[in-house]
């Protein structure tokens, strides 16, 4: 039997793509978003490739602020385009 492999949609460009090769961004009950690079944080998600052009196309269309329904601060996509150079540096 064929594991199915499980698809999920970058918030950034709209692609589908295996689970595995997103990054999840996470909204825990209370507390900041941020990069769940583990996959394993309790709270809301949501999926980006891993690439900063798709935060920046998720954070001027508005996608992440859509997703959880709260505001999110300029730092806290700076904080993620941080963590994501760092993460891109060790692929």
């Amino acid at each position: 039997m064929v594991k199915k492999i499980p698809m999920r949609m970058c918030i950034g460009c709209g692609e589908m793509r295996p689970k595995r090769e997103l990054i999840r961004v996470v909204k825990p009950k209370e507390g900041e978003i941020q990069l769940d690079l583990t996959g394993r944080l309790a709270g809301r998600g949501a999926y980006l490739c891993r690439s900063a052009d798709c935060l920046r196309a998720a954070q001027k269309s508005h996608r992440l602020e859509k997703s959880f329904s709260c505001r999110v601060a300029p730092e806290v996509y700076e904080v993620m385009l941080h963590a994501l150079s760092e993460a891109e540096g060790d692929h």
